[in-house]
């Protein structure tokens, strides 16, 4: 989920600190030099309003990125960028000095790899990092992916199940993030970007707030109890038919990771899922964006050696085989997606969202269908309409959070095979809500809905929690359509005033709503949630109750005017960069601009 851009902030002080000496220069730090750092820092501070890297101007940029193409060809010059991009994080007060520093060490070889591999002009450097005013991005320019020439066949809308007919309850799991080091009495509010630890700076004296022993409502993630509560309870409250979990296990500590802590962190998990929910439940994993190190940094396939993915992917297969197929396991290895059958008549496509995120730096490379997953997506979507299979299609990052050609090319595969995806679900966001996808040629039928699911982790200032939906179950003619769902969550406010920092036996998560019943719908097909996004526009309780869900029943003030606006005009559409649907929205398109969706990292 998205952080703090910690990368991008790296990315840009890679940059900016080789203008602490000509160009091409290879040689150790010496003192005169450190002395040039602090200068260099000092004069890029002047330019500074905020912590926003945004404030620097475009010829300065430019300046810096034309020093960056020659100085970046000398391998010697990676050490004295590393720590002068430390040095200039501390100076303009980004976060604390410790994690300045260590995610300058952390970030170094990926980034600056990333950057020699790519083409990146000075102007496209500057227009990702300052804005559009500076130039235009065109390593991320349009591309488009190849359709069969079969033709689509008719659409037919499905209609609702007979009352009887068979469902399927599916548990789906998201954002978990596990903190190792969580303590409850630490500080809630600290300096760092993760707090709730042992090592939290306090942000401010006296302490006000401490960890609670479940979780916290602050910006801090879960101790291994509440990730073990929350299994449990599920367990409890099964059978279940399948599941599907779209990843992050790790924490927010996106500064201090390493490989061998990620991995154990994704066997601890991953084998905890398999005790409590025990070997019968088929497990359905995606790749989320914290599952490497650093954070974001996802290679495409033809990245070898040290450098690429294979560590991690290689043991995702090793503790996904009890629930994977042999050739699902081969393409997992290879780039970290997969398709497998769930049942007669319905398969599962698990993407790796993170070859369309903003935030991976490797697509600097090349970001035109990394590691042809479109391309093989199209292919499996292709056999199971000629077999006359749904398909449910799950990932971590939504498709309107993507980089933008790589959103609308996933948006045309969704329109050319409506009648075949069934489903689609996300996590990401750790937030409740849901994105619309609407036919290419009139933006008006609504033909598909990506349900993106709130996360098991409080960050930020939210209540743990998971998602069960109730589908369209096995039979001849079954739409498999999500039917209804339900969110359960852990009240942190009651279960931690009742066991405060002692042992005790796991406490009940509770339901907080079940979607027909909160909105007084009879189906959650898409045009169901198209006609409750006109009702979010009249009737404006309708909108504050979704607010009010969107944050897991925790929120401390409600959302109108442009927040409002912002938020339905995300739930319009399931493509990035995509204005079209919001025009009919009483805010003007300019200022839409202006306020972005934001996500965790």
């Amino acid at each position: 989920m998205k952080q703090t851009a910690l990368w991008t902030v790296c990315f840009l002080f890679y940059a900016c600190v080789c203008l602490q000496s000509p160009s091409g220069t290879a040689h150790p730090l010496r003192d005169e030099d450190r002395r040039a750092d602090i200068k260099f820092v000092d004069a890029i501070s002047k330019f500074r309003v905020g912590v926003s890297w945004r404030n620097v101007s475009c010829w300065l940029c430019e300046a810096v990125f034309a020093i960056v193409d020659v100085a970046l060809m000398n391998e010697a010059n990676v050490e004295r960028v590393a720590q002068a991009a430390g040095e200039t994080c501390v100076r303009l007060h980004l976060a604390e000095e410790h994690v300045c520093r260590q995610i300058a060490e952390l970030f170094r070889d990926d980034v600056i790899n990333a950057l020699q591999r790519s083409v990146l002009s000075p102007s496209e450097a500057c227009a990702v990092l300052v804005g559009r005013a500076c130039g235009h991005f065109d390593i991320y320019a349009p591309w488009n992916v190849t359709l069969p020439p079969m033709p689509k066949p008719p659409v037919v809308p499905p209609p609702p199940p007979r009352p009887g007919s068979p469902q399927s309850r599916v548990l789906f799991l998201t954002d978990v993030h596990w903190d190792q080091e969580y303590v409850a009495g630490s500080p809630a509010d600290c300096k760092e970007p993760l707090c709730c630890r042992n090592d939290s700076v306090v942000s401010r004296w006296p302490l006000r707030r401490t960890a609670g022993f479940w979780g916290t409502y602050s910006k801090c993630d879960l101790p291994l109890r509440t990730v073990e509560s929350l299994l449990e309870n599920a367990a409890r409250d099964g059978p279940w038919d399948w599941v599907y979990w779209t990843g992050d296990i790790p924490a927010h500590n996106v500064w201090a990771q390493t490989r061998d802590q990620q991995l154990h962190e994704l066997t601890v998990v991953s084998r905890l899922i398999r005790k409590y929910l025990g070997p019968s439940v088929t497990v359905y994993p995606a790749v989320g964006n914290h599952e490497s190190t650093p954070v974001n940094s996802f290679p495409p396939p033809f990245i070898h050696g040290n450098q690429s993915s294979s560590w991690l992917y290689n043991t995702m297969a090793e503790e996904w085989a009890p629930w994977l197929p042999p050739d699902a396991l081969h393409t997992l290895r290879r780039a970290g997606f997969y398709t497998a059958p769930v049942q007669p008549g319905l398969r599962v496509v698990s993407l790796n969202m993170n070859y369309c995120a903003k935030e991976n730096f490797w697509l600097l490379v090349n970001s035109t269908d990394p590691a042809d997953q479109l391309q093989w997506l199209i292919g499996i979507l292709q056999q199971a309409e000629d077999k006359g299979e749904k398909v449910h299609i799950i990932g971590h990052i939504p498709p309107g959070l993507c980089l933008k050609s790589w959103s609308w090319n996933y948006y045309h595969i969704v329109n050319r095979y409506e009648g075949t995806i069934a489903g689609q679900f996300f996590g990401h966001t750790h937030m409740d809500e849901f994105q619309m996808f609407y036919d290419e040629e009139t933006l008006t039928r609504p033909l598909g809905v990506a349900f993106i699911a709130p996360s098991a982790t409080t960050y930020i200032n939210l209540n743990p929690g998971y998602r069960v939906y109730y589908m369209d179950g096995h039979y001849p003619g079954s739409s498999r359509f999500v039917l209804d769902h339900e969110t359960y969550i852990l009240n942190l406010t009651e279960v931690n005033s009742h066991y405060s920092h002692s042992p005790a036996p796991s406490p009940k998560w509770t339901l907080l709503y079940r979607a027909s019943e909160a909105y007084g719908l009879n189906t959650l097909f898409p045009a169901d949630w198209d006609k409750l996004i006109g009702r979010f526009l009249t009737e404006d309780l309708v909108f504050q109750k979704f607010w009010y869900l969107f944050h897991k029943g925790h929120v401390s003030e409600p959302c109108v005017n442009t927040c409002k606006t912002t938020q339905v005009c995300y739930l319009l559409s399931g493509r990035s960069d995509d204005p079209s649907q919001c025009q009919r929205l009483p805010l003007d398109v300019k200022e839409m601009g202006k306020t972005p969706k934001k996500t965790l990292c």
